[in-house]
């Protein structure tokens, strides 16, 4: 009987299945750590964007701050000036020197002064509308790329994380689709919200590059159920075929030519949505276009709430 079972064990098919057993589990064992390695990487280059980013978003907050006080201040002194030189034009009729009175006829039709009154103001208006543009921009990239140096949970509107991320990536979406928001009420949720801008802005322009041929559209739509809050993100661009869906979320597949997409963007954002204990699907028809959803608990439940759960 031990004869048998030794001659079994030392059976050279038996070996050699067995070799390549255990040689087929190293090496999908050294593919998922080269995937968690190159993850890691990835998250560290986000976040020294990041920095970098919050870096530039605040030096340039503080030229843009004063620029905007002196704006104002601006304002109010032309404004003072059209008002004296309109209290001047009352006058002008009691002006009885025929001379002066040609020589300031002459300097109106030549500077165009109706013209420049009404044209101050425009211009004006179109100047604190473009700083103010800025200043907004530079506050939304500052929200969207603060970095979480302790990975610090907190309380965050989710609407105005979307507004922001949808500023910043407004250049890779305003030739491609118009943005359609459908928010519901829902309440704040315990997150880290870089991270979940980021996720946002890694679907919003997928769904963006999805879109050929006419201007195409995203709809956000944002609603409660229970204690989850969710988001759903829909384009009516190409689809994505029934044969590749299921890897959309595997690290580093992508459809997209060599050298224009790393196939991490959307393994991130899985990987970010599960970390918050959270869930997102895909629906898609090709040629129809592709709904991701997002559902998030209202409160972060952390491992040891957790565990002393399912106690």
């Amino acid at each position: 009987m031990n004869d048998n079972v030794d001659m079994v064990a030392l059976n050279p098919e038996s070996v050699e299945a067995e070799l390549l057993r255990r040689n087929q589990e190293l090496t999908e064992l050294n593919e998922k750590l080269s995937m968690a390695q190159a993850q890691l990487l990835q998250s560290e280059k986000l976040a020294s964007i990041g920095q970098l980013a919050a870096g530039v978003a605040h030096e340039i907050n503080n030229p843009i701050s004063f620029v905007f006080s002196n704006f104002g201040t601006l304002e109010t002194y032309v404004d003072s000036l059209l008002r004296v030189l309109v209290r001047y034009e009352q006058a002008e009729r009691f002006i009885t020197d025929p001379d002066v009175l040609k020589e300031i006829a002459a300097l109106r039709e030549q500077v165009d002064l109706g013209f420049l009154q009404d044209d101050i103001l425009v211009l004006m208006s179109e100047s604190r509308e473009g700083i103010e543009r800025v200043r907004k921009i530079v506050q939304d990239l500052k929200d969207f790329s603060r970095v979480d140096a302790h990975q610090e949970w907190q309380w965050a509107d989710l609407h105005h994380g979307i507004d922001s991320t949808l500023n910043i990536v407004n250049n890779e979406v305003k030739y491609k689709a118009d943005i359609v928001k459908e928010y519901g009420a829902i309440p704040e949720v315990e997150c880290l919200p870089s991270q979940i801008n980021q996720v946002i802005m890694n679907i919003v322009v997928n769904g963006a590059q999805a879109i050929a041929g006419p201007r195409g559209r995203i709809t956000i739509r944002t609603g409660t159920v229970e204690d989850h809050v969710w988001i759903e993100i829909a384009d009516n661009g190409c689809g994505i075929p029934p044969a590749i869906r299921s890897r959309i979320f595997d690290p580093f597949f992508t459809t997209k030519p060599i050298g224009t997409g790393t196939g991490l963007g959307l393994s991130l954002s899985y990987g970010i949505i599960q970390k918050h204990r959270g869930r997102i699907d895909v629906q898609s028809e090709e040629g129809a276009g592709t709904v991701f959803r997002i559902e998030l608990p209202i409160r972060h439940v952390d491992d040891d709430d957790a565990a002393e759960a399912q106690a």
